[in-house]
C-alpha cells in the first residue's frame, strides 16, 4: 500500500500539470483531465468537435510540460498506411551494394495526434490498430516496439459533416474514452479573443519527465477498488446490453450493440486515475459515474428506432447510468 507522501506527491504533480496546460488552453477543463486519464491508464483518447477549438494545440502543449516527443499526422483521403507506421526503403552503401532498411513513420513518438482521423479511408484508419493495442509496429518479418508512455490522441469532426468516414467499431473501441469537446463560453471566448489581441504567446514550463510520468502509472494501478464499486461498473456495462437480464427498457428498444468486456476495464482504470487526481487511494462509485459517458459513449450503437425516434446518445446514456444507480441503492450498494 502506497504511503500518505507518495499520494500527496502524485496528486500535487498533476495539479501542476493540470495549472501548467492552464496557461495555453482556455477553458476545457473536462478535456483537459480526460486526456491525462487517458495517459495515466495507458489507453488512447478520440476528440470530437467542429475545427478550432483548439484540440491540435491540447497536444502540442501536453508534449512541451511533459517533455515528451510529439507528432502530428493530417489525415487526409490520400494518405497510405506506410505514411503512419513507416515504410521500407532501399539504401546502398560505399561499395554500391543495396539493402532495405525500415524508416520509422510518425507513429514512433510519446504523442501521437492523428488529426481529423475521419476523413481517412478505412484502410489508412486501421494502421493505427496494432500500434494502439500492442503497442507494437510490424514491418515484413520485423517487429518494433513503441516507447512508453505511449498515447493517441485522434480528433474527428462529427460525423455530419461533408467528406467524413465512420470509423470502424473495432478501432473505436481501442480508445478508451471519447471526449466532446463543446463550444468555449462567452467568458473563456472573451479571454481568447484578449489574448489574440495581446500577441504575446504565454510560455510553458516542463513539469514531469519520463520517468515521472511512467511512476505515476504505477502509482494509480495500486488504487484500491472495493468489490462493490467493481460490481458497479460491470453492472453499467451490463445495462448497455439489449440482451441482459438487468438491462433497463430503454437499452432493449434502443441499443443494437451494448459495450465490449473493454469497457467495465476502462471504467475502473480511469476511475482510479480519476480518484488520484482527487487525493484518494480507492476508487468511489463517484468516479465510476463520472468517467461513464465518455468511457461508453463510442463502444454502443443504436439502432433504428433510436435516429427514428430522435434519441440522442448522450441521454440514453444517462438514463442507463441513472437505471443502474436506483438498482444498487435499492441492493444497498
Amino acid at each position: 500500500m502506497p504511503t500518505d507522501a507518495a499520494l500527496q506527491t502524485a496528486t500535487n504533480q498533476l495539479e501542476q500539470v493540470r495549472l501548467e496546460i492552464g496557461r495555453i488552453i482556455v477553458g476545457q477543463v473536462e478535456v483537459v483531465e480526460g486526456v491525462l486519464i487517458c495517459m495515466l491508464a495507458g489507453g488512447h483518447v478520440l476528440l470530437e468537435g467542429v475545427p478550432g477549438l483548439g484540440k491540435t494545440t491540447l497536444l502540442r502543449t501536453l508534449g512541451r510540460v511533459l517533455n515528451l516527443k510529439y507528432s502530428r499526422i493530417q489525415f487526409t483521403p490520400d494518405l497510405m498506411p506506410g505514411d503512419i507506421v513507416g515504410s521500407m526503403m532501399m539504401e546502398a552503401d560505399e561499395r554500391g551494394m543495396k539493402s532495405l532498411r525500415f524508416q520509422p513513420g510518425p507513429i514512433f513518438s510519446n504523442l501521437v495526434l492523428a488529426d481529423e482521423i475521419n476523413r481517412a479511408t478505412p484502410k489508412t484508419q486501421s494502421a493505427l490498430l496494432e500500434a494502439m493495442q500492442e503497442r507494437t509496429v510490424t514491418s515484413g518479418h520485423t517487429t518494433h516496439q513503441l516507447e512508453a508512455p505511449f498515447l493517441v490522441m485522434a480528433t474527428q469532426n462529427p460525423i455530419e459533416m461533408e467528406g467524413t468516414y465512420p470509423l470502424p467499431e473495432a478501432q473505436l473501441d481501442r480508445f478508451l474514452m471519447k471526449i466532446l469537446v463543446e463550444y468555449p463560453t462567452r467568458d473563456e471566448l472573451n479571454r481568447i479573443v484578449e489574448r489574440t489581441i495581446v500577441k504575446e504567446e504565454a510560455s510553458v514550463t516542463q513539469m514531469l519527465a519520463r520517468d515521472e510520468i511512467l511512476e505515476l502509472r504505477r502509482v494509480c494501478h495500486q488504487v484500491m477498488v472495493a468489490q462493490h464499486v467493481q460490481d458497479y461498473a460491470i453492472d453499467l456495462v451490463m445495462a448497455t446490453q439489449p440482451n441482459s437480464d438487468n438491462a433497463p427498457d430503454s437499452t432493449k428498444k434502443y441499443i443494437r450493440y451494448g459495450s465490449s468486456p473493454r469497457g467495465a476495464q476502462a471504467l475502473v482504470e480511469c476511475g482510479r486515475v480519476r480518484a488520484l487526481m482527487r487525493g484518494r487511494f480507492h476508487l468511489s462509485l463517484d468516479d465510476v459515474r463520472q468517467v461513464a459517458p465518455a468511457v461508453l459513449r463510442h463502444r454502443v450503437i443504436l439502432n433504428f428506432d433510436a435516429h427514428a425516434d430522435g434519441v440522442g446518445m448522450e441521454a440514453l446514456l444517462q438514463g442507463v447510468i441513472q437505471s443502474v444507480a436506483a438498482t444498487s441503492k435499492a441492493a444497498g450498494n
